[in-house]
């Protein structure tokens, strides 16, 4: 009973695995991909049987302007660029997803963490999963330029290493004094929660910098999607490994176990993405990038880092005043995401019994897979629409999910409500 939910998680990838590939090998083949896509839906078996018939048959061009095609072909892609890609660019995938699977899972339970561990109210522990989300974002403001001052390498094995210490002092701040608010042990958190902040500050940024080094005009969109890809798909696998772990052991078992992917995460850039490694990507990338990109990145590299501070205040994003006001404009829209690890991790696990209560972090972080599904899809449908008019629609729609919750806790209501979001979502 303890490995159920990591049994219909497996089973649930599993079965996104059949559908998305057989479907795949359907539209290379050129068999009827739609009745391949409903084979795979509805009776997963009969798509298995339908690729051993296809499987030999001699590859046919694909149709460019057929919508479904497209969008089956966007959503796997990415893992098919993944198998091909260079040395560098592979380490620095399997270190997002290492990422993305503990930021996820940390973020997920820290509301319950400081109710139970630090002893604080659930406005004070939602204040201070909101001091790492909000400290998230401005110190990405502020510590972006480190990657150009230090480089990719070192920025990622510095920020692994803010966050790796960060998640200590989270695992072992309640054993450290007092709880209660402003006690030793809500301060000792708090100082885990500036490692990580700090940590991620640098971390992203420095993960996009490398995908825009390892990659040129051409398969840069490869490499973006391929972060976007992984960072959902991370994302998704705390509610799998949390809580048996959680169950057995206790959330600080669960946060130990972040700790360590943390240290895995930072064996992955220092052993795969050597720096041997990352000068050959950028090599390679840079023979194939046109004039102007090479010496926009040489001219920033031949800099000293006095010269790169200066560069970076002086180009400095907040002074645009179109970009400030839109910014500014959408965070209203960014605090319904922070509904998701705010309130439901606390609604899932207090208003509901049974298998809900046991396994919540399974749909808390439920969201991301969905997200990874339904994005391309959604893309898709809305391509040839005003992105802004999307954005505004998109903005609208996107409150209204939350409102069936208030219906009342019921297993129907919750599912439909994280389905909903993530299609709403992703239309802004």
């Amino acid at each position: 009973m303890d490995l159920l939910v990591s049994v219909i998680g497996l089973t649930l990838i599993t079965y996104f695995v059949i559908l998305l590939g057989a479907t795949r090998l359907a539209i290379k083949k050129g068999f009827n991909a739609v009745v391949m896509f409903l084979s795979a839906l509805l009776i997963p078996p009969a798509a298995v049987v339908l690729v051993l018939f296809i499987y030999g048959r001699k590859e046919v061009g694909r149709d460019e302007k057929n919508t479904f095609s497209n969008i089956i072909w966007e959503v796997t892609q990415p893992f098919i660029d993944l198998a091909h890609t260079s040395r560098a660019l592979l380490g620095l995938n399997i270190s997002y997803i290492l990422e993305g699977l503990t930021y996820f899972g940390v973020v997920g339970l820290l509301a319950i963490y400081f109710n139970d561990y630090i002893k604080l109210d659930d406005i004070r522990a939602g204040n201070m999963v909101g001091v790492l989300t909000a400290g998230i974002t401005l110190s990405m403001l502020f510590l972006g330029a480190t990657v150009d001052i230090i480089g990719v390498r070192k920025a990622l094995l510095y920020s692994l290493s803010f966050m790796f210490a960060g998640r200590i002092l989270l695992s072992t701040a309640p054993h450290l004094g007092s709880s209660g608010l402003w006690g030793s042990a809500h301060i000792y958190s708090m100082l885990g929660i500036l490692g990580i902040v700090i940590g991620y500050g640098m971390y992203q940024p420095a993960a996009y910098t490398a995908v825009k080094k390892f990659t040129t005009e051409k398969t840069a969109a490869m490499g973006y999607a391929m972060l976007y890809a992984l960072m959902n798909l991370g994302g998704f696998l705390p509610g799998l490994i949390s809580p048996p772990i959680r169950r057995s052991t206790s959330i600080l078992g669960v946060f130990w176990v972040y700790v360590a992917l943390t240290v895995a995460g930072i064996a992955v850039v220092y052993f795969i993405m050597t720096k041997k490694a990352v000068a050959k990507a950028i090599e390679i990338a840079s023979k194939e990038k046109n004039a102007n990109q090479v010496e926009d990145e040489d001219e920033l590299s031949k800099m000293t880092a006095k010269e790169k501070l200066k560069f970076y205040l002086k180009n400095f994003p907040l002074k645009d005043k179109r970009f400030l006001y839109f910014i500014f404009a959408l965070i209203p829209v960014q605090t319904l995401f922070a509904h998701n690890w705010l309130t439901i991790p606390l609604y899932t696990s207090r208003a509901f019994e049974g298998f809900v209560k046991d396994n919540f972090e399974f749909f808390v972080n439920l969201n991301p897979i969905l997200i990874f599904i339904l994005t391309p899809m959604i893309a898709a449908l809305t391509s040839k629409k005003n992105a802004y008019t999307m954005m505004i629609i998109g903005t609208f729609v996107m409150a209204s999910p939350t409102f069936i919750l208030a219906l009342g806790p019921n297993i129907n209501t919750l599912v439909a409500y994280i389905i909903s979001r993530s299609l709403t979502s992703k239309k802004s």
